[in-house]
C-alpha cells in the first residue's frame, strides 16, 4: 500500500519538462503546460459535440489499438453503442 504522504516520482522530471519548453516560448514567463497550436472549440450546436465525441471515439482506432471505438475498454463508445463503459456517464 502506498501512502499518502509519498511524493510523486516523476515531478522534478515533469516540472523540467514544462520548464525547458516554456523557455523556448517567447509567450511564457516560466512554464508551458498547454501546447500553443491547440484552440479552444465551444460547443455551441449538438453537431459539434457529436464531431468532438466521434473524434474522441476513434483515436484508439486511428492508433490501431482496437478495431472498432466500442472495443476500446476505457471508452464512452461502449455506452453510445448501448453498451456499457468502466465510468457511468453523467445524466
Amino acid at each position: 500500500m502506498v501512502e499518502s504522504n509519498e511524493q510523486e516520482s516523476r515531478k522534478n522530471w515533469m516540472m523540467w519538462l514544462f520548464k525547458s519548453n516554456g523557455v523556448k516560448n517567447s509567450n511564457n514567463k516560466h512554464y508551458q503546460f498547454w501546447r500553443q497550436d491547440n484552440h479552444p472549440v465551444e460547443m455551441l450546436t449538438m453537431e459539434i459535440f457529436y464531431q468532438k465525441i466521434n473524434y474522441i471515439h476513434m483515436n484508439p482506432v486511428v492508433e490501431g489499438i482496437v478495431d472498432q471505438p466500442e472495443f476500446y475498454l476505457y471508452s464512452s463508445a461502449r455506452d453510445y453503442a448501448n453498451g456499457f463503459g468502466l465510468l457511468r456517464l453523467a445524466d
